[in-house]
């Protein structure tokens, strides 16, 4: 009957939206996607959180230290994407 009782009060806390500790929390380090998953077709990262395919395919099964390197990694990339082809000038050149 302890039990019941304690489920009752809870989910009444949670109906009045007062502030409860979570019930659990992965000790782990989270995914740094922020829905925007479109791969860069020369880099083959993905433009939102820099990862490559086979990083984000793995994700869910990595240790915490193989994350915490890719994490230190993710703000280098950043610059891979940031280069420029040329745009009118370089079209104009190669068509010379």
């Amino acid at each position: 009957m302890t039990g019941w009782h304690t489920y009752g009060a809870h989910k009444e806390a949670m109906v009045n939206n007062e502030t409860n500790p979570p019930v659990w929390k992965r000790a782990e380090i989270e995914s740094p996607c922020i829905n925007i998953c479109v791969v860069h077709p020369k880099e083959r990262i993905c433009t939102g959180c820099f990862r490559t395919i086979e990083e984000i395919s793995r994700w869910s099964k990595m240790p915490n230290e193989e994350r915490a390197e890719i994490m230190t990694d993710l703000p280098t990339r950043a610059s891979r994407l940031k280069q420029r082809r040329g745009g009118r000038s370089a079209r104009l050149k190669s068509s010379k």
